[in-house]
């Protein structure tokens, strides 16, 4: 249920008139856990602000019983506790409900990249939903709002807004001021020159997804956890560790463990599911490029080749080498002697005079 404060909150923004330019619904969302350890600690509670392209807006909010206890500093910064979450659903129970409100829309949040989507993925994992990534795009309202005026989620909404966020650091009140500090944004710096590390100018802030999605996503990482990233010609690369900056192909070239010691460590669900797709990859490659070896050696056992005889190697160089087979032919039979007669002995008696 939306409490009264949140409705209130809702009728006080300025920003009501402008709606996001979208082609599928967009998704923000905002989770209540823990801890901050991703592949660890466990929601408490999910809200879901759904933006659709004819500008209405859906709202979930879910309380969610972790199966674990609630750390007590976790518990004084959003205010949720373990006698609160005792009669709640675990995640299993709404895992499908959550995937299905969600559907195919792209994904919005708050530092969503880095923690909210990698969360929530590790959550869809462990009790076996299958949330399809592959098309989605992805805004962080976080990643706009740090590169271009560098503050946290409550400076935001008091500096694009001019607002205080009431009930803040519960999922809902959250949740909404991204949403609104989103469109504060996009009317603010639309026609805003960046200049990114390489000193090129552009106007990244703009009313759509696919615009926004690249500007939130400078960093290309692969697992959202930061553990690879897509390097500029758009090969998956370790960003940590021994191997920083290597690809991972090439790491597993030069130390295939590698991979069965991040199954085996303690990694998020996602970053080993996109590990194990590219060994799966990289094993294809070895076999296809071993497969080839093979057929390349039977052609030269099956085709060999005539090597000249120094006889047909001509005295002219410039005269071609005969590689024909040379031909064959039978040995000559002897005849069978003739029998010896009178005559022939009386010629042998006359010839040498006996």
């Amino acid at each position: 249920m939306i409490n009264e404060s949140f409705l209130r909150l809702l009728k006080s923004y300025k920003f009501l008139h402008m709606k996001l330019n979208l082609i599928r619904p967009l998704a923000f969302f905002d989770l209540e856990t823990t801890g901050v350890n991703v592949g660890v600690d466990r929601i408490v509670e999910i809200a879901i602000l759904k933006a659709m392209p004819d500008g209405t807006e859906v709202i979930k909010t879910l309380r969610i019983n972790p199966e674990m206890p609630i750390p007590l500093q976790s518990s004084l910064i959003h205010g949720i506790y373990d006698e609160h979450i005792l009669s709640e659903p675990t995640f299993k129970v709404v895992a499908q409900e959550i995937a299905d409100f969600i559907g195919d829309a792209d994904l919005a949040g708050y530092n969503s990249n880095r923690f909210d989507i990698p969360v929530l993925l590790e959550e869809f994992l462990k009790v076996g939903v299958d949330f399809d990534m592959a098309d989605r795009k992805f805004v962080d309202v976080q990643n706009i709002f740090h590169q271009m005026e560098q503050r946290t989620l409550r400076a935001a909404y008091k500096f694009y807004c001019n607002k205080d966020i009431i009930n803040a650091h519960s999922a809902e009140a959250d949740i909404t001021a991204t949403y609104h500090v989103l469109l504060a944004q996009i009317e603010r710096y639309q026609d805003a020159d960046f200049e990114d590390k390489q000193g090129n100018f552009s106007k990244p802030v703009q009313n759509s997804v696919d615009a926004l999605h690249v500007f939130t996503n400078m960093n290309k990482p692969v697992d959202f956890a930061g553990r690879m990233v897509f390097n500029e010609q758009e090969e998956e690369c370790f960003n940590f560790g021994k191997h920083k900056g290597k690809t991972v192909e090439h790491v597993f070239d030069l130390e295939p463990s590698y991979y069965a010691w991040m199954k085996q460590g303690d990694f998020p669900l996602y970053t080993k599911k996109k590990l194990t797709e590219i060994w799966e990859r990289w094993n294809k490659k070895k076999e296809q490029l071993k497969f080839q070896k093979q057929q390349n050696e039977k052609q030269k056992v099956e085709k060999p080749q005539i090597e000249p005889k120094p006889e047909d190697i001509p005295e002219n160089p410039s005269q071609p080498i005969n590689t024909q087979p040379r031909p064959h032919f039978a040995p000559k039979k002897d005849k069978p002697a003739a029998a010896v007669t009178n005559d022939m002995l009386e010629q042998l008696k006359m010839k040498f005079g006996k």
